[in-house]
Formats: structure tokens, C-alpha cells, sequence
């Protein structure tokens, strides 16, 4: 399944809720402090039409992690169904390619995930893991112990401060993740040389509650503690509501200051890669696993919109990949990407034949990349069964099919959703300002035809 060239190692590193804005590089905040993956841009190759497969994180994380659409399953929103066991994914993948494979971070691909059940790491393909998979999508930055379970007490499922799991088996932790996570990456770097290995790094940064920072670095930032969740003093709504944008007071530096603590761990990686003469042997792709959250203080300028949207800043996401000696460094891919690309193309990389990844929705980005050829995509498409979007060439259709439902995310999370069916010209529009459904019903008529067809294949498996 492999050619006779020494395999590279191939790492993936997924952040949470990052903006499509917040990077140094594009000089539109002084106070975002990206040096390390403006280098990675730098260094690599910026896909600036890249998107996830789903606004949220539990469905996106899916079709990172199998390289198919997840309605394939029935997942549509949070709480969607479990990765069947007849599909393999990338580890299982990489695993037949005689890769050592390791997971760190945040999980939340639907249902429940126990180390007893298919959704843990290392009953899908990864042979090692350190994960944080319940009670749901958000992980605690600073307190992981059965002693802050206690001491939370009810608010603990909320802010789940619960132990991690290490290959099945109990890990407690006191401490700032993000580093823990940076250390524990550069260990595995460094005890699997002997074997290509790949890792996919899973950083529950940016996501909520950014201001969960240690003390230390707080004071770096001249920003003041602010109290998690107390059962005991505010119902969870109340508190919630405070302590998300646009009511958390300094919100957005907050959040600026957990991304230049995961932007350091990132650059940490690299020159470990280095230190370890594997720089030149390594792929690398970086993306977030949706668009920025603007109750996360995230900001996606010019994109409008945001995380839960179907809006370009809902989906449309932060990708790099940096392969050195294979890649032209400082380039830009115009190409329509996708999260389910993200796996044929790591699995190219590794010299795997088409076969390998024949069964996959995504294509490999290599095509575009290594001979500067057009991948001749269609169309992407992303559904959350009470909204839905297309994109084909310029033409981005978004539409509404229960208002209620979404009018009830978007008041919960202090954003706006659009209404009915809207039609954008991204190349002219990029900020979605300008509908244009009225004047092109034909695109309109199009662009639903080929989400109806597609869903039609979705749902007969």
C-alpha cells in the first residue's frame, strides 16, 4: 500500500473555535500575538478557502477523523450518532501503513466515550492516547482530579473537571493543558523514532472559558482571575450568560492571551522536530475544527458571522500545511478544502495508494499542491438538518428550514443565524453583505438541486 520511499511522519493539530482574524500576519489586532504559526504559514503553504465540514465541534471533528461527511451517520448537530465500527479512520489507516499512532486532547466526536466504547482512541486505530472525552465538548483549562471533581461538586459536569484517561486507565492533572498537552506531544516525538509515527493533537484552546489561565500568566496579561461556575452562588444560565462575549469584561484578551499559549506550544513542537533531526521528514497540518465563536471572543473579520452559523464565519476555518523540502514555502492554495480532506491528503503524504483512501467524501489537496493542478471539485456541502449551505465556484446558497430552532442557538449564543434562503458571490462578497437569491433564482434553483441530491445519497448511507 506504500511506495519505497522512506515515509515521512505526519502529525495533526486541531485547535478549538480559532478566528479567522486572530493571527499576527494579518495585522488587523496589535494585542494578537501569533509568531510561531505565522511562521508555520510562513513555512508552508495557507489555504484561504478552507472549511469544516459542520459549524460545531462534535460533528467537525468527525469528518476530520474519517474523511466523510458525519450525516453519513446521522450525526447533524451536537450529540449526533457514534463513529459506526465498520468505518475505518485515519489512525485505523495509518496503522495498516505500519505507523505508530498516538491521540492528545480534546474529545468530542457524539455519544458517550469510555474507554470501554468504539469512540475511545484506542479502539479506532490509535495505538496510544491522553484524552479528555466526558461530559462533552468543553474541557477545563487548569484542574483535571478527583479532588476538584469534589470540590465542584455540581458545577463539575459543567466545567468537567474531571481526570483524563491515559490508554484506558485513570490520569489526574493539576496544571495548564495546553502545556501539558505541548510536553506530552514532544514526548511521543521523541520515543517514536524507530517507526514513522503520526500524531493528531487535539488543543481545547480557544475554546471557552479562556480567562481559566494560571495566575502567572494572568499577571503577564495585567488581567484580573475571574470565578468559574459556583452551584452554590448562580444558576449555570445566569453565569453563563456573564461570562461569555459581549458581557465578559476583557473577553477578548482573555482569549488572546490562551492563543499566544498555544501558538507557543505549536512553535515548541516544531523546533523539538528540529532538535530531533525529523523537521525535514515531518507533515503537518493545522486547523481549527470550526469557525472563531464570537461568545468565545473569537473574530473572523471579513468573514461574517460565526460558529453555529452557517455564515462564511461559521465554517469557513484557519488551515495550514507545512512539509518541508516538498512544499513551496509562503504559498497560498485557492482550491475549495474541506476537514474531510484533511485525511486522503496526511495519508498521500505517507505515500499510501489511492485505494488506501478511495472510500472517503474528501480529496487529496497534494494534487493541487505538489503539480499545481485544479482538484475539479463540484461542490461542498454542510447540513445541520434545521439549516444547511452549499458552496459551488463563487456561489455559497445558505438556507433556513426551521427558524425556530435556529433563532433558539443564536440567542443563546449571542449571534445571528440569517433567515429563509440567502445567496452570496464569495468572490465579489466575501462578507456576505449582499443577497443575491432575489436576483438569481436560477443559482438559487441549482445550488438546491444539488443539496437535495446530495442529501439524498447522505441519507441512504
Amino acid at each position: 500500500m506504500t511506495n519505497e520511499s522512506k515515509r515521512p511522519n505526519v502529525i495533526l493539530i486541531v485547535s478549538d473555535d480559532h478566528g479567522y482574524a486572530d493571527f499576527t500576519r494579518l495585522g488587523i489586532h496589535d494585542y494578537i500575538k501569533t509568531p510561531c504559526l505565522d511562521q508555520f504559514a510562513a513555512e508552508g503553504v495557507v489555504f484561504d478557502n478552507a472549511y469544516a465540514t459542520s459549524p460545531i465541534c462534535n460533528p467537525s471533528r468527525c469528518g476530520l477523523l474519517t474523511g466523510l461527511y458525519q450525516q453519513r451517520w446521522g450525526t447533524f448537530w451536537f450529540g449526533g450518532q457514534v463513529i459506526p465500527e465498520t468505518i475505518p479512520t485515519i489512525a485505523d489507516k495509518f496503522k495498516e501503513l505500519g505507523y505508530v499512532t498516538g491521540y492528545l486532547g480534546k474529545l468530542h466526536y457524539g455519544g458517550k466515550t469510555t474507554p470501554e466504547t468504539h469512540n475511545y482512541p484506542t479502539n479506532h486505530g490509535f495505538d496510544e492516547c491522553l484524552c479528555a472525552g466526558a461530559p462533552g465538548g468543553r474541557v477545563h483549562y487548569l484542574r483535571h482530579s478527583d479532588a476538584a471533581v469534589e470540590e465542584y461538586g455540581e458545577a463539575a459536569d459543567q466545567m468537567n473537571v474531571y481526570p483524563f484517561t491515559k490508554n484506558g486507565e485513570k490520569f489526574e492533572h493539576e496544571g495548564f493543558l495546553t502545556e501539558l498537552l505541548g510536553e506530552k506531544s514532544r514526548d511521543f516525538i521523541s520515543r517514536h523514532q524507530e517507526k514513522p509515527f503520526f500524531l493528531q493533537v487535539a488543543f481545547n484552546a480557544v475554546h471557552n472559558f479562556n480567562f481559566q489561565l494560571p495566575q502567572a500568566y494572568l499577571k503577564e496579561w495585567n488581567l484580573p482571575p475571574y470565578p468559574d461556575w459556583d452551584a452554590k452562588k448562580i444558576s449555570y444560565e445566569e453565569w453563563y450568560h456573564k461570562s461569555i462575549a459581549p458581557d465578559l469584561p476583557q473577553g477578548r484578551l482573555y482569549y488572546a492571551a490562551q492563543l499566544y499559549y498555544l501558538d507557543r506550544e505549536v512553535g515548541r513542537l516544531i523546533q523539538h522536530l528540529k532538535e530531533q533531526g525529523l523537521d525535514d521528514d515531518t507533515a503537518i497540518i493545522y486547523v481549527s475544527d470550526n469557525g472563531g465563536s464570537h461568545c468565545n471572543c473569537g473574530d473572523n473579520t471579513p468573514l461574517r458571522g460565526t460558529k453555529y452559523t452557517m455564515f462564511e464565519g461559521g465554517i469557513r476555518v484557519p488551515m495550514f500545511m507545512r512539509w518541508p523540502g516538498k512544499l513551496k514555502p509562503g504559498s497560498t492554495c485557492s482550491e475549495l478544502a474541506s476537514g474531510i480532506d484533511v485525511c486522503p491528503t496526511l495519508l498521500e503524504a505517507a505515500g499510501a495508494e489511492p485505494a488506501c483512501y478511495s472510500d472517503v467524501d474528501g480529496v487529496s489537496l497534494l494534487t493541487a499542491l505538489k503539480e499545481g493542478r485544479a482538484l475539479g471539485r463540484d461542490a461542498l456541502y454542510w447540513d445541520c438538518d434545521f439549516q444547511w449551505a452549499v458552496r459551488a465556484g463563487k456561489w455559497k446558497l445558505k438556507a433556513i428550514v426551521d427558524q425556530e430552532m435556529a433563532d433558539r442557538v443564536a440567542a443563546y449564543e449571542h449571534t445571528a443565524a440569517g433567515r429563509g434562503v440567502e445567496l452570496y458571490d464569495l468572490e465579489q462578497d466575501i462578507g456576505e453583505k449582499h443577497d443575491l437569491a432575489g436576483r438569481h433564482p436560477e443559482i438559487v434553483q441549482q445550488l438546491s438541486e444539488l443539496h437535495q441530491k446530495w442529501r439524498q445519497e447522505i441519507d441512504q448511507g
